[in-house]
C-alpha cells in the first residue's frame, strides 16, 4: 500500500461522507429508542442549557422564533467546518481523523447522558452514530490509499464505496424523519373533540386600522421554549403525576381530565422575553381543567410554596400556589386551544396556561409532572437568573404606523395594543415629540385576562415626529418611562416610533 498522502479533496470528501454516516445512523436509531437522543438533537438541547443567559436572550431578541433554525444552521457549519479538518490532518494517515471521531462520539454520548429527559437506552443512538463514522473514516481511507496506486479499478472501487456510503447516510436519514413522523400524534390530536370558540365580540380589535386580530390564530401564536425538536406524545400515553406536599399523590390520564370539570377561557400570554413593543403576547381561547381543582383534591399541605412543573423534555417552572388555588385565576391543566386541540408545538396532550403570570413560571408546555414543593428548589430559568416571581406588567405597544414609516401628513391614525392581565387596562396615552398626552379610544373589554386594542387620530405636520404611548391599569398604575431589560422579571419602558410625515 502507497504511503503518499490523499490528495485535500478526497481526504476531506472521506471525512464529510464519514460525518454524514454518523448523522445518519445515530438520526435512525434515535428514531427507535428516542427522537431526542440524535445526536445532532442531544448536543443541540445540551447546548442550549449550557448557554451563557445574555447570549440566550440576544439570539431570542435579534432572531426570535426562529432561534433554534439558526442554532441548527451554526450546529451544521461547524460540523462542516470539523470534517474538512478532520479531512486535511488525515493526508497521510486516518489516525488523526479516528481520534477526533471518538471525542466527538464521546462528546455525544455525553450530551446524551446530561439530558434530563432521556434514559439509558439513549446511548444506543450516539453510541452507534460514532461507530458508524468511525468504521466508515476507516474503511474509506483503506479504499482511497488502494484507488492511489492508480489502477482503475482502485479509483472505481473508491467511488463505488463513497457512492454507497452517501447513499446508505441518506437513506438512514430519510428513514429516521419517517419514523418520527409515523408516531400517531396527529391521529391522536384528531380523536380529541373541542367545541368552537364563541364569537369575537364586536369592537373587540381594531384590525382595521392596523392592530392584530383579538383572537391570534395557532399558527401565529408566538413560540419562545428551550425545545430544540418539539416533543411529540399521544393523548393515550400521556399521564400526569400530581405528588410532593399533597395529602394523596394522582396519577392522572388524558381521559380523566376529559371527565372533569372543563372550563374554557379566553386569556392573553405574555413572554418574559418580550422587549418593550415587542411581538411575544398573544390571546387565545383556552379549554381545559381548572387545575385548583386537581390541587384540592390531592390537598395541599401546609409550608407548599410553589407548583413544580416538569415536561416531558425536562424543562421546569414554578408557579406559586397561592396563585393557582385562586379560584377567579382560570389557571388551566389546557387541551384545546381556538376550537382545536392544543397543537403540537404549543405543548399537546396538555400545559399549563396561568392568566397574569409570564410564560417561563407559569404556562409548562408538554407537561408531565406536577410538584409542590417550597421556593427552594430552582426551576429552569431561575437557575439563570431570572426571578422566582414574575407577574406580567402593564404594557403598551403601537402597531401602527411602524418604526421609520413614512405616512401622509395630515390627520393620521395611530393604533396598538395594551395588555394588564388579571387587572385590565383602564386607559391608553398618546404623544407626539413630548407634547401632551392625548387619550385613545379602547376596544371593547372581553374579560380582565385579555389585552385591549386602542387607536388615536392625530394631526402631524410634514417632518419627522416621535409618536410614544403608555397604559394605566385599573389599580391606578401608570407605565413607567424608565426603559429596563428583560433579565430578571421583564421589560419596562415606554413604546415609541419615529415616523416621517410628508
Amino acid at each position: 500500500m502507497s504511503s503518499k498522502p490523499l490528495g485535500r479533496a478526497v481526504a476531506i470528501l472521506i471525512s464529510v461522507l464519514a460525518v454524514c454516516a454518523a448523522l445518519g445512523a445515530g438520526h435512525l436509531v434515535a428514531a427507535v429508542v428516542e427522537p431526542n437522543a440524535s445526536p445532532y438533537l442531544a448536543v443541540g438541547n445540551t447546548a442550549i442549557d449550557l448557554t451563557p443567559e445574555p447570549i440566550k436572550a440576544f439570539a431570542i431578541r435579534t432572531f426570535g422564533e426562529a432561534d433554534k433554525m439558526v442554532l441548527l444552521l451554526g450546529m451544521s457549519v461547524v460540523i462542516a467546518g470539523l470534517a474538512v479538518f478532520g479531512g486535511l490532518v488525515s493526508q497521510r494517515s486516518a489516525w488523526p481523523g479516528l481520534v477526533l471521531f471518538a471525542v466527538f462520539g464521546g462528546l455525544g454520548i455525553a450530551a446524551t447522558i446530561a439530558r434530563p429527559d432521556l434514559g439509558a437506552s439513549a446511548i444506543a443512538a450516539p453510541a452507534v452514530s460514532a461507530a458508524a463514522g468511525t468504521a466508515v473514516f476507516a474503511r474509506l481511507h483503506v479504499v482511497a490509499r488502494r484507488s492511489g496506486e492508480g489502477t482503475a479499478d482502485g479509483r472505481r472501487r473508491f467511488l463505488i464505496a463513497g457512492g454507497a456510503v452517501a447513499a446508505g447516510s441518506a437513506l438512514a436519514g430519510i428513514g429516521g424523519m419517517l419514523a418520527g413522523a409515523r408516531d400517531g400524534v396527529e391521529a391522536s390530536r384528531s380523536a380529541v373533540t373541542i367545541k368552537p370558540p364563541p364569537p369575537i365580540p364586536a369592537g373587540a380589535d381594531f384590525a382595521k386600522l392596523g392592530t392584530p386580530s383579538f383572537r391570534t390564530p395557532n399558527r401565529d401564536f408566538y413560540r419562545v421554549d428551550t425545545a430544540l425538536r418539539v416533543p411529540r406524545l399521544r393523548s393515550e400515553d400521556w399521564r400526569l403525576r400530581v405528588h410532593g406536599m399533597v395529602g394523596r399523590e394522582l396519577t392522572l390520564t388524558f381521559d380523566d381530565l376529559l371527565r372533569r370539570r372543563r372550563v374554557a377561557r379566553t386569556i392573553t400570554m405574555t413572554c418574559v422575553s418580550n422587549e418593550v413593543g415587542g411581538p411575544y403576547v398573544s390571546t387565545a381561547h383556552f379549554v381545559g381543567v381548572p387545575i385548583r381543582d386537581v390541587l384540592l383534591e390531592a390537598g395541599v399541605q401546609a409550608g407548599a410554596e410553589q407548583v413544580f412543573s416538569t415536561s416531558v423534555d425536562g424543562y421546569t417552572a414554578g408557579t406559586p400556589v397561592d396563585v393557582l388555588l385562586a379560584p377567579e385565576r382560570y389557571a388551566l391543566l389546557a387541551y384545546g386551544m381556538n376550537g382545536e386541540p392544543l397543537p403540537a408545538e404549543h405543548g399537546f396532550p396538555v400545559r399549563m396556561v396561568t392568566p397574569g403570570l409570564y410564560g417561563y413560571v407559569s404556562a409548562t408546555k408538554w407537561l408531565t409532572d406536577l410538584e409542590l414543593t417550597t421556593f427552594g428548589r430552582e426551576t429552569y430559568w431561575e437557575r439563570r437568573g431570572w426571578a422566582e416571581r414574575a407577574p406580567i406588567k402593564t404594557q403598551s405597544r403601537i402597531d401602527r404606523p411602524r418604526g421609520f414609516a413614512r405616512i401622509p401628513a395630515g390627520r393620521t391614525t395611530v393604533a396598538g395594543t395594551a395588555w394588564a392581565q388579571t387587572i385590565g387596562i383602564d386607559r391608553v396615552e398618546v404623544r407626539v415629540d413630548g407634547g401632551a398626552w392625548q387619550p385613545a379610544r379602547l376596544s371593547t373589554e372581553v374579560n380582565l385576562d385579555t389585552w385591549r386594542m386602542w387607536y388615536a387620530d392625530l394631526d402631524l405636520a410634514p417632518g419627522g415626529h416621535r409618536i410614544e404611548c403608555r397604559a394605566t391599569d385599573r389599580n391606578g398604575y401608570t407605565q413607567t418611562p424608565e426603559r429596563v431589560p428583560t433579565v430578571p422579571d421583564g421589560a419596562t419602558g415606554w413604546h415609541s416610533v419615529f415616523c416621517t410625515a410628508r
